[in-house]
Order: structure tokens, then C-alpha cells, then sequence
């Protein structure tokens, strides 16, 4: 007679059981909720929305993607941009010393020689600039170095044949002295190229590294020592690269001295001299504006990739995130609940027909 009472208000144990497992089943799942801020840890769980968050995901990681792209583009740009601030100054302060020349003292033509020595082992180690392990002025070619050996410059091959042709100078004339240091400049042969193999290369053969932007279409970035990228180098005294032109003046004027002074042929090919690193100056100019605008343009189209990955995130969040609020207070509800269905359970089976008999 001590079995458990049934038909007095409560629920079969079955019964009882079966709501506890249910509840239990959903303590877990809002519990995981909770901890996760996700519907679902997997898309099977999120139901219709899932082909929603299998669309969107690999969009938003690609567009993170080409960002991260930009900005680690952005780094070698700025210094490649810093470091020819510094080289265009050069070349604007030998331009002004330019008339200084030949109506100076002729002791003076010294002293500007030794700092165009000088600033041509300043402009070599400039076009070696690095950023992190990336040397900035090397193209794709970025881990070697485009200029091999900037400090011995001066005693370089190329140095030491244009000093060559202007220690001529008396008995080959300007025009043969200034076709000489102009072929020198130009020149991509071993032992005359002051530029690395890579470097060393027709226009046609060298290319800029690009940064993938996620629309299939990768955007050049940066200048090189050798060659121009977008600027054309254009008179009848110039290498085609403005680079080049620029060393060829450094170098020309580097080797000059007091005793040429009053050489018929001083004078024109200072002229000549000038007429180019003119030229090179404003193709220069050209190529650093090009570069500036090429990374205006790829900062404007990061802010357009970030307004989309924002909008496409808030897709997605309302695709797999759960209302955190809602979620916390069903977790609540059902833990309470599941408190009185232990409580019940207990009371159930504490239940037997002895209790309700009279004592005799």
C-alpha cells in the first residue's frame, strides 16, 4: 500500500521526465546562445537564415582581406613618398648651384663637386629606402636591393666613366662629353649600371608590385629607381628615366674642377647638364604626383570597402546573432523552471498512500 499516489492533481513521473529533458535541452541551447552571441554554432542550426550567413561570410572576409591589403601597401608608399621629398630637394639645390658654375670663383667649382659627390651617395642610399624587409624602389624585385652598393657609388663603375668622359672634356668637347655621360647614364650593362640586376632592364621588363583590391583588378603601386612609372622623360639630353638623369648630373658635376673653369666647352656642358636635370625635375614631380593621387584613390576605396563590410556585418548579425537581451531572460525563465520541475519531481516521489491514511 506504500505506492506512489497517482490521480490527485499531479502529473505522471512520464510526463514530468519528458518536460524536464525539453528543459533541459533548452538550458543548453540558450546557455550556448549566451556565450557565444550565435544562434547557432553551426549553419544547420540556423535554419532559413543559413544560406544568408553562408553568402555573406566569405564577402565581408574578403573585403577585410583587400583592406588589410591597402593597408599594408599604404607603408612602403608613404616612405617611398618621404624619400623622394628628400632626393627632389637634391636635385632642386644642385639645379640652383647650377649658375653659381660658372660665375663663381673657380675654387668654388670644388667645393660644389665634393657635394655632388656627396649627394650622390645620399640619393644611391635613398633609392635603397626599406620598409620592414621591402626595399621600396626595387619593383617586384623588393627583396634585393636596387642599388647593390650606394656608399662605394662614387668609386662604381658608372662613377668613374663619366668621370672619365668630363676629365675629357678639353679634347672631346661638350657635345661628345655630354653623348658620352648620357650613354654611361643609360646604360644597363655590367660594370656600368650603378642598379641591380633586376633593375638593369629595359622599361618593358621591370613592373611595380600591386595590391589586390578584391575586384580582380590589381593596382601598381610605388616608383622605381630606375625607370619612370607614369612620367615621360622627354628633351634631347635624357636617359628616358629621371632617375638616371638626376645621378648622370650629380656624377657629371661631381668630376668637374677648378682648372676647367675657363675651358671653352665648361660652360655648355654646365648648360647641357642643366637642360636635363631641368627635365628631370618636373618628370619627377609627375611620377610623385601620380603617386600621391594612386594613394588617395585606394584610401578613398578602403573607406567604400569598410561602409560595405559595416552593412553587410549588421546583415549578417541579424542573420546568426541572437538578441542577447531576449536571450538572457529566456535563460532565466528556463532555469527557474527547471528549479520547479526538481522540486516537483521530489514532491511526487515523496508522495505514497501511507501519508494519506489515518493513524489508528
Amino acid at each position: 500500500m506504500s505506492g506512489a499516489i497517482s490521480g490527485m492533481g499531479y502529473p505522471s513521473m512520464g510526463l514530468i521526465v519528458a518536460g524536464l529533458t525539453q528543459t533541459n535541452q533548452s538550458l543548453d541551447t540558450l546557455t550556448a546562445q549566451a556565450s557565444s552571441g550565435l544562434i547557432s554554432q553551426t549553419y544547420a542550426g540556423l535554419g532559413a537564415t543559413a544560406s544568408v550567413a553562408l553568402s555573406l561570410g566569405p564577402q565581408i572576409a574578403s573585403l577585410q582581406t583587400a583592406q588589410n591589403n591597402i593597408d599594408a601597401a599604404n607603408g612602403p608608399a608613404q616612405l617611398t613618398q618621404t624619400a623622394m621629398t628628400q632626393i627632389g630637394s637634391i636635385a632642386s639645390n644642385l639645379l640652383a648651384e647650377m649658375p653659381n658654375l660658372t660665375s663663381l670663383d673657380a675654387g668654388e667649382v670644388d667645393t660644389i663637386a665634393a657635394t655632388a659627390q656627396s649627394d650622390l651617395s645620399q640619393v644611391a642610399g635613398l633609392l635603397d629606402s626599406q620598409y620592414g624587409d621591402v626595399y621600396v624602389f626595387a619593383g617586384v624585385d623588393s627583396s634585393n636591393p636596387p642599388v647593390p652598393d650606394p656608399n662605394s657609388i662614387t668609386s662604381s663603375g658608372f662613377y668613374a666613366q663619366i668621370s672619365s668622359a668630363v676629365a675629357n672634356l678639353s679634347g672631346a668637347g661638350y657635345a661628345a662629353t655630354a653623348a658620352a655621360t648620357l650613354a654611361i647614364a643609360g646604360s644597363n650593362s655590367a660594370g656600368t649600371s650603378p642598379f641591380s640586376t633586376y633593375m638593369s632592364q629595359p622599361v618593358a621588363n621591370l613592373s611595380l608590385p600591386s595590391v589586390a583590391t578584391g575586384d580582380g583588378q590589381p593596382q601598381p603601386l610605388g616608383l622605381m629607381a630606375s625607370a619612370n612609372t607614369t612620367a615621360v622623360s622627354t628633351g634631347t639630353s635624357t636617359t628616358g628615366s629621371y632617375m638616371r638623369d638626376l645621378m648622370r648630373a650629380l656624377a657629371t658635376i661631381g668630376s668637374l674642377n677648378s682648372s676647367q673653369v675657363n675651358d671653352p666647352n665648361f660652360a655648355p656642358l654646365i648648360a647641357d647638364t642643366q637642360t636635363s636635370l631641368t627635365g628631370a625635375i618636373s618628370a619627377m614631380s609627375t611620377d610623385v604626383g601620380t603617386l600621391g593621387e594612386q594613394q588617395s584613390s585606394l584610401t578613398a576605396l578602403q573607406t567604400t570597402l569598410s561602409d560595405t563590410q559595416t552593412a553587410l556585418t549588421g546583415q549578417l548579425s541579424s542573420a546568426q546573432d541572437v538578441d542577447m537581451t531576449s536571450t538572457l531572460t529566456n535563460l532565466s525563465l528556463t532555469e527557474t523552471q527547471l528549479q520547479a520541475s526538481y522540486q516537483l519531481i521530489a514532491t511526487a516521489s515523496g508522495l505514497s498512500l501511507a501519508k494519506f491514511l489515518p493513524v489508528s
